[in-house]
């Protein structure tokens, strides 16, 4: 077996190597990075990413980022592009091409392409004077250190700085259009990502669906309110519409008497029960819910302290916020 020492330096000395990389990138860091940004920015149509190999890899995953933050984007293949796929890109796109050396023959068709058609380049190489280098109307250039890997063959440090170099496009852009939380979670619906970023709004009950009964109801009707919308309680509202308490199934049980029935809704309810805004997150809801020392179950929404829907952990719950 090999010694665990061993595999933990060479760990450690290709980290010490990538890092290496990156901070050369950083110090190379130009004007050029902000023309690349006016550029993509501005465009009309798409970001078309494209590269070869390990490049290509790492292009498809910068054009997932960038899609996902706001800047429409996909992955062109530079073989396929020479078979067809070349009529994706119109010439209100710009292309970004990836190559570690600038010499991927695969990338010829697509340059010769966006000089033809006016569509315009930024080359994402090491060698300004490479064939990419030269192509590009702007050169974003990748450090020249050498690879992590030991025979400096296979891509390691100059993928992680293509990656790398990928997300500071991706991230400048969002910061430069305002793209929020909200935005990112029009384009993420799924998953956890989607659950963790659900509004309030998105999950409670409103309209006819909310357990409502005005000041002067007796608990009998409250009751018959409470069972017919199934959400475990009841709101008080007062004649202008704004919410004055909550009866829940607990409030029923500790006031539990021979003439409970006949009392008032009033005589009961919980005033000023906790509430909570429409466009709160559903994972504050909750955490609200689970904190508050009774341990409610359901929170009444409001605006101006008017009742809008209602929000019942078994809502967040299967929506997998948690």
């Amino acid at each position: 077996m090999n010694n665990p020492n061993t595999d933990i330096v060479s760990a450690k000395r290709t980290i010490d190597k990538e890092v290496e990389a990156l901070r050369m990138m950083e110090d190379e860091l130009n004007d050029n990075l902000t023309k690349a940004l006016d550029l993509m920015q501005k465009t009309k149509g798409r970001v078309i990413i494209t590269g070869m190999g390990k490049s290509g890899h790492v292009g498809s995953k910068i054009a997932a980022t960038l899609a996902s933050t706001g800047t429409p984007s996909f992955f062109v293949h530079p073989g396929e592009a020479s078979h067809g796929d070349l009529g994706m890109l119109t010439q209100e796109d710009c292309v970004v091409a990836i190559s570690n050396s600038g010499e991927t023959k695969e990338l010829s068709d697509i340059i010769i392409y966006c000089k033809r058609y006016g569509i315009p380049l930024i080359a994402i190489t090491k060698n300004p004077e490479s064939a990419l280098g030269r192509a590009g109307d702007i050169l974003l250039k990748l450090p020249d250190d050498g690879e992590a890997c030991p025979l400096g063959l296979a891509p390691t440090s100059s993928t992680t700085a293509t990656m790398v170099l990928g997300d500071i496009l991706a991230v400048a852009l969002l910061e430069r259009k305002g793209f929020t939380k909200m935005d990112f979670k029009q384009r993420h619906p799924g998953g956890k990502l989607g659950s963790f970023l659900t509004k309030v709004s998105d999950l409670m009950h409103k309209g006819d669906e909310m357990p409502l009964v005005n000041e002067q109801t007796s608990l009998q009707e409250a009751l018959l309110v409470m069972t017919s919308k199934m959400l475990g309680c009841v709101g008080i509202i007062r004649a202008d519409g704004t919410l004055e308490g909550i009866i829940t199934d607990g409030d029923l049980r500790r006031c539990l008497s021979p003439d409970v029935m006949n009392k008032k809704v009033t005589e009961i309810m919980t005033r000023n029960p906790k509430t909570i805004a429409p466009d709160v997150l559903a994972v504050e809801a909750l955490n609200t819910m689970n904190t508050t020392g009774k341990g409610i179950t359901q929170l009444f929404v409001v605006e101006d302290d008017k009742p809008i829907g209602i929000i019942h952990m078994h809502d967040c719950l299967r929506a997998g916020v948690a």
